[in-house]
This record gives C-alpha cells, structure tokens and sequence, in this order.
C-alpha cells in the first residue's frame, strides 16, 4: 500500500462530490443575481433609481436570466457529469447578461459588475486556469468596451474606464486566487481522503491481527460488560453465545480475578480453566488509559502454547546434546566393536566367551544405528524438492530394494493409478521415508509362519491429493501403540532404536507432506504419506527426462 498522494488538481479536473457543491452555490447565487436583475428592472418609475436606458430590453433581459437561472438550479444534479461544459456555457451567459444590464441599468454598473466577479470566482474553483482566465478576460473586455462607448459618445474618457479597468484586473486577481484556493483544496481533499483509506486499512489490519493472535483479548467496560473479544478469548471461554456479554456470568474466576485487580492492584498469575474442556490460561489486566477503569483489555495466555514452546525448545537442546554425545561415542564404540572382532578371531576361545563377543556385535550394531539416526537427524540437509510421478518413481525405487535387498518367500509390489500421480518432493529424503516404512513392514508385517506381502501404493487421494502408501497384511498395531509410534526413542522390539517412523515424519514435514497411520480393515497396517500436488504434464516431462 502506498503511502503517496496524486492531488486531483494537476488535471483540473475535481472530485464530483465538491464539484457538485460548488456548482450549486454557482447556481443559487445566479439566482438571487437574477432576482437583483429583475428587481432594478421592476422599480417603480417614481423612485427614479436607476435610470433604464431601454426600459424593454432591460426587463427582457432579466426576466430571460431570471429563467435561465431557474433551468440552471433546476439541471445542477443532472449536469454535474459534464460539469465543465455546463460551467463554461453559464458563465458566458453570465457575462452577456452582466454587459447588457450595465447597458440598461447604467446608475447600478458598479453593483453588477461586483456580483459578475463572484460568478468568476465560483467558475475559478471548478475550471482550468486557462479557461478560467479567458472568462475573466471575457468580462474584463465587457465592461471596458461599454465605458469606452460611453466615454467616446461624452466625448472624452472619464471616471468610469478608470473604473472598468480597475474592475477587470480585480477580475483576474480573484481568478487566480480562486484558481490557488482551489487547488489547495483538492490536495487537501485528496490527502485526507488517502488518509482515510490508509487508516480503514490500518484499522483492518490490526483487526485481523487480533483476531488471528493465539493470546485470547477482550475488552470489558466498568459494568463489567464484554465489549470486544477475538477468536481465541472466544474459545477460551467455552465459545460462549453472542447475547452473552456479562463477564460475571461467562467467567466468573476471570471477573473475580479482574476485581482483585482492580481493587488491590496485585495479580493473580495461577493457571486457571475458565470452562470445562478448554486449555488453562494466565489472566493479564491492563487500562486502556492510566488512572482510567473505564474500560480494561484482558489478555488469556494459553498455558498449552506455552508449555508446547517450552518443549520444543528442550527438545532442541536435547538434540543438540544428544548430538554430540552420539559423536563422542563413536570413538570407543569403534575401538570395543574391534577388540571384540579381535576375539572373535582367537582359536582357543571358549564357547561361552563367543557367545559374549557376539552379544557384543550386536549391541555394537544396534548403538552404531542409534548414533547415525541421531546425527541423521541433527545435519539433516535442506530439502530439495522436485516433481515426480509418483507410480515411476514407486516402480523404481522397488526394483532398486529388491536388487539391493534378499526378500526371499516376501513379496514387494507396486499398485499405482491408470493415471500419473504428479507430487513435489525431495527424490532423496522420499527414498529414505519409504525404505524405512517398507523395512519395518517386511519385518513387523506378517503373520506368524507366514512371508510378508507388502504393497506400494501410488493413488490419488481426495481433491486430487496425490498419497503414497505402504500396505502390509500382518496383524496391524494395537491403539495404544500406534498414537505413540511417532514419538522419539520409543520402540517396542528389543533392538529397535526407536527413530526410524520419528526420522520418516520428520523427512515428510520437511517436504510439505504429512505421514500417518492407518489400521486396515481385516487386518494390516498403512502408512500413508500425503503429498504436494504438482500439474501432470510437468511430472511426466520430469519423470521421462530422468528415465
């Protein structure tokens, strides 16, 4: 939004709410103009004042003005479109009319050529500068011409040229004030309504934020009346009805606790649920005005939000740490791991004393695997996504774990859709979420006495959603479990590390995909993976190019 101002007068052209104002004043004043007019014309014979020169074409003239001036008011509404026309036009019948009174009613010129110059400064406000000029110069040339008349028909010049002169120069003066004048209020107009604008924005503006801000606001007067209150403050307090203003009613522990406030000025920072099935929060007061009750803004802290940045703050330390505790542990871990190799070379080892060096290969290993997961985890590069066909790249990466992997009596097969399945994702850190989710699938996933048989499943979801799942027929996860299987370090196998589903949702979240667990009807689990839809044909073009 720019904070600049374009005045409106450059092009001479003003707003048509003030033009439509001025226009009216232009024409009431041409009105009571009329009526002067035809009042000087009418006057009785006996007040010899002002002497008509030609009785007739001074009353034609201004009972003809008179009716323009009528049709004038009359149109002010409908001329207001071609306003600088309609302006133009009126003045120079102004000026005609102007000229023929003074010829008519010579004793009242001063008078009538006063009231010609406020019709000029009227116009001044609505036209350009040129063509203001030009009706100045108009009448200016009106009222010399009939002195310099008069003045050749007495013979000589005399006061009144001097007179008209003086008036034609007072008739530019004032058109170009009126010209100044008005442009200074089209800039302001223009500024203020700019302004305005700014200030509509600026107040929508800091109403969205308020309405979007996790911290719950409402403002209660000293009726203890909710006036205002956002969406959070709203669900905070049990979403209360729209007639429900009374703050003692909808909470009463936060109208107590606003009292003692109030009264004694301490705080009562303990977390407290205003309504059944809703988070605690920590009540803030504050005045809108110092030493003002008036009205007080309240402000709900949600405890959850606060505990839930607490947590992953302590998770983020934790991974720091655990990080470089994983590093430092792979020095000694690796020379244990080779002294064990070591006696498992002798020759005269007892069986006892294998069976020790093998318990420690394999808790070697199952640390080793701990260790990488975790420095997988703290040096986890940037995803860089692409866009794929979900079924090629599905049909890919199975045949690259079969060669690479001896599946023996399992099975491991593609299901895909008729039509491409376009998603955006990193190749790389996709391949590492499925190989994990098809790893545990081949070794949780079946039945007992039985090969496993899992499926990939490239489809469309919902919308058009493209989704990539992993099926298996095993006996599926038990409730309990599956709402914890997401969590770091938990695992339900002896050596399970228990960082592989936690590493796939983290890979998914990095690519603007969601993973989740699905139990399958009959039994069997589902891994689902929800992805960034991206247009077929730029899939398919990516796809053939890496092909």
């Amino acid at each position: 939004m720019s904070n600049t101002v374009q005045p409106a007068y450059p092009t001479a052209r003003p707003a048509p709410e003030a033009a439509r104002h001025e226009l009216l004043f232009l024409n009431c004043f041409r009105l009571a103009q009329a009526l002067v007019y035809i009042g000087l014309a009418l006057s009785p014979s006996t007040l010899g004042w002002p002497k008509l020169a030609d009785v007739g074409l001074a009353r034609g003239v201004a009972v003809l003005f008179l009716l323009f001036a009528l049709g004038m008011l009359s149109l002010t509404r409908r001329s207001t479109p071609w306003i600088r026309w309609t302006v133009s036009g009126a003045l120079a019948v102004d000026i005609i009319a102007a000229v023929l009174a003074i010829i008519t009613m010579h004793d009242a010129r001063i008078g009538i050529a006063m009231m010609l110059a406020v019709n000029l400064a009227a116009g001044a406000l609505i036209l350009p500068l040129r063509l203001s000029c030009f009706f100045a110069a108009l009448a200016t040339l009106g009222v010399i011409g009939h002195s310099v008349l008069e003045a050749q028909g007495q013979g000589g010049m005399d006061r009144e040229l001097l007179e008209s002169s003086l008036f034609g120069l007072a008739y530019f003066a004032i058109t170009m004030l009126c010209y100044v004048l008005s442009r200074q209020i089209r800039a302001s107009e223009a500024l203020a309504e700019q302004r305005g604008v700014d200030l509509a924005n600026l107040a929508q503006v800091n109403e969205l934020i308020i309405r979007r801000m996790k911290t719950g606001v409402l403002l209660v007067d000293d009726a203890n009346r909710i006036h205002q209150m956002n969406e959070s403050a709203w669900m905070l307090l049990g979403n209360p009805t729209a007639d429900q203003r009374d703050l003692g009613r909808v909470a009463p522990e936060l109208s107590r606790r606003l009292y003692h406030w109030m009264t004694s000025g301490k705080l009562d920072e303990s977390a407290t649920q205003l309504a059944d099935g809703v988070p605690e929060v920590v009540p803030r007061f504050s005045r809108l005005a110092p030493n003002d009750d008036s009205h007080v803004l309240i402000f709900l802290d949600d405890t959850s939000l606060v505990s839930r940045r607490a947590e992953e703050l302590t998770l983020s330390s934790l991974g720091r740490l655990s990080a470089s505790i994983a590093h430092e542990i792979r020095n000694p871990l690796a020379a244990i791991r080779y002294s064990a190799q070591l006696l498992a070379e002798s020759e005269d080892l007892p069986p006892t004393d294998q069976r020790m060096v093998e318990i420690i290969n394999n808790h070697c290993v199952r640390l080793n695997e701990i260790i990488e997961n975790i420095l997988q985890l703290s040096r986890r590069e940037r995803s860089r996504p692409e866009t794929l066909d979900l079924g090629t790249w599905a049909n890919q990466f199975v045949d690259e774990y079969r060669q690479g992997n001896d599946l023996g009596e399992d099975s491991l097969r593609v299901i895909q859709a008729s039509t491409p399945v376009a998603a955006v994702a990193d190749p790389q850190q996709l391949q590492q979420v499925v190989w994990n989710l098809v790893q545990n699938a081949l070794r949780y996933g079946r039945m007992p006495g039985e090969p496993a048989r899992v499926m990939v499943v490239a489809r469309h979801g919902e919308h058009g959603v493209p989704i990539l799942e992993v099926i298996d027929r095993g006996p599926g996860i038990a409730p309990k479990v599956a709402a914890q299987i997401f969590e770091p370090f938990y695992t339900t196998h002896e050596y399970g590390t228990g960082l592989g589903l936690y590493l796939a949702r983290q890979m998914s979240e990095a690519n603007q995909a969601s993973l989740e667990y699905v139990r399958v009807a009959g039994g069997g689990s589902c891994f689902r993976l929800v992805l960034t839809p991206a247009r077929v044909g730029k899939a398919t073009g990516d796809a053939a190019a890496a092909g």
